[in-house]
């Protein structure tokens, strides 16, 4: 069986990354007798300049989107496609827009101990559906418990400075590369596909390039 990897460029305050990582799901599950697939999630900030404890969410998605009509023109269409996925969005109880470089530092922790997706998704959910500030330390204390990594141990490292440089150096990385927005799908270090695409296309693209590197693996 054929293997391939997908490096996932995402931020966790990035609503079409949320719906990208569910499309992502339905899309390995739909290949997932064909070939191994196996998922990276890697960081990225929208927002790099927010302060630690982060800003109004609505004044701050408001000045960047050019008004409330339009950022509640965005989360109508993104609630319904959310739908559509199993998402169930709920923008209104967003109070916080976060620095999420703790996010990125305890994802980086997360994927030493093989509990990753987990965490992303419990961070996707705790911001987009539970309304929960994912740049609070408390927050991300809870949702590392939940997910089996040791409270106490992370903790510590967010005490620290552990990650920050090594964090910040990949999301440099990732745009000297040329993303400029996300999520941004990287296959086996060589095929980019940007944007929330539907899981056929995903899927599709798994395909062509597991056959590519072999063909006979993959009808």
């Amino acid at each position: 069986m054929e293997q391939i990897v997908v490096d996932v460029v995402s931020d966790v305050v990035c609503p079409w990354c949320y719906l990208g990582k569910a499309r992502l799901d339905r899309a390995i599950a739909a290949v997932s007798g064909e070939m191994l697939v196996t998922v990276n999630w890697r960081p990225y900030q929208l927002n790099p300049d927010l302060p630690p404890e982060g800003v109004d969410h609505k004044a701050h998605l408001a000045a960047k989107l050019g008004g409330a009509a339009a950022v509640s023109q965005a989360h109508d269409r993104l609630t319904a496609l959310g739908k559509e996925d199993g998402i169930a969005f709920d923008f209104a109880a967003v109070k916080i827009s976060p620095n999420t470089l703790d996010a990125h530092r305890l994802l980086r922790w997360a994927a030493a101990e093989g509990r990753q997706n987990e965490v992303v998704s419990a961070l996707f959910h705790a911001y987009f559906e539970d309304g929960r500030n994912v740049g609070d330390r408390a927050v991300l204390h809870d949702i590392a418990a939940k997910n089996g990594l040791d409270p106490a141990v992370i903790d510590a490292l967010f005490a620290s400075d552990a990650d920050k440089d090594s964090v910040g150096e990949e999301i440099g990385m990732a745009r000297d590369m040329g993303v400029s927005g996300v999520p941004c799908f990287i296959i086996d270090s060589q095929y980019a596909v940007m944007g929330a695409q539907p899981v056929d296309v995903l899927a599709n693209a798994f395909r062509e390039i597991a056959a590519m590197k072999d063909p006979k693996q993959v009808n």
